[in-house]
């Protein structure tokens, strides 16, 4: 069985972090591994607190699973401080053998909470970055990373190739959050430009849909597939779990994860 590893923070209502990534790691068919960055305090309304875990532990945490397993791919999620983000690129850095690195730069929570510390923005761009793969910011992130305003497809292009061409990453700009009635991603692989699609579904929405998004890139790269492959399986994994999302709490709905394993047992 091939392995994906998130490194990520932790969200107890197991709707996104690193409890989203494991889950989208097993749904697909690999197994899942994860460093714990930080603790958060979230429920499926907001979020309250972070509290980042020791660099040292992070750095330790990657390293022993790394002398005991062959890892496939690396997803990273919120990283919390610059501390953090030096012990991840330490802790890479000292790798024999690099797996696919997917960084998702999470930086603010959908509550409007901030999950990167301020001194942690010029680190996560200046070390983390350039030690990825694939990068895969919302809207969001993609304007705070590039200063540059996001309201069609074509600033969507302009932001993942700036990004690209700051990082040497393929670049995924997710654009859930662009103002129409279908959900866009677009995707730069450093030579071309290709937009995925899907109908927004209504007020099932996305809490934890930007982990889980990366994390099945991962997931599907772990088993074998290439990058533009991989993106087109992802978006066709979230959809459906989206579009089968459960609501857990009060707050927003979550992905269903499992939704085609429930329907596989009730068929048999």
């Amino acid at each position: 069985m091939k392995i994906a590893l998130s490194i990520a923070g932790s969200d107890p209502s197991g709707g996104a972090g690193i409890q989203a990534d494991i889950k989208t790691f097993h749904s697909i068919g690999v197994f899942g591994m994860g460093v714990t960055t930080a603790v958060t305090v979230q429920n499926t309304q907001k979020v309250f607190a972070v509290q980042g875990i020791l660099p040292e532990i992070v750095f330790d945490q990657i390293l022993c699973l790394f002398e005991d397993a062959d890892i496939d791919a690396i997803k990273i999620g919120m990283v919390h401080s610059a501390e953090i983000v030096k012990s991840i690129s330490s802790a890479l850095n000292r790798l024999t053998r690099k797996p696919p690195v997917i960084l998702d730069p999470v930086m603010i929570s959908k509550s409007g909470y901030s999950l990167l510390a301020d001194d942690a923005k010029e680190a996560l761009i200046t070390i983390l970055m350039p030690l990825a793969d694939i990068i895969t910011p919302n809207i969001f992130e993609a304007e705070a990373l590039t200063g540059i305003p996001i309201t069609t497809i074509e600033d969507m292009k302009s932001a993942a190739y700036t990004i690209s061409e700051l990082t040497g990453a393929k670049v995924i700009v997710k654009g859930g959050h662009l103002n129409s009635e279908f959900a866009y991603d677009l995707v730069y692989d450093g030579m071309g430009f290709s937009v995925l699609e899907a109908e927004k579904i209504g007020t099932k929405s996305p809490h934890g849909t930007g982990c889980a998004f990366s994390s099945a890139i991962a997931a599907y790269m772990a088993s074998g597939e290439d990058f533009k492959t991989a993106c087109k399986s992802a978006k066709s994994y979230i959809t459906s779990a989206i579009e089968h999302g459960l609501d857990t709490g009060r707050g927003a709905a979550t992905p269903n994860h499992f939704f085609h394993l429930y329907r596989k047992a009730e068929i048999s």
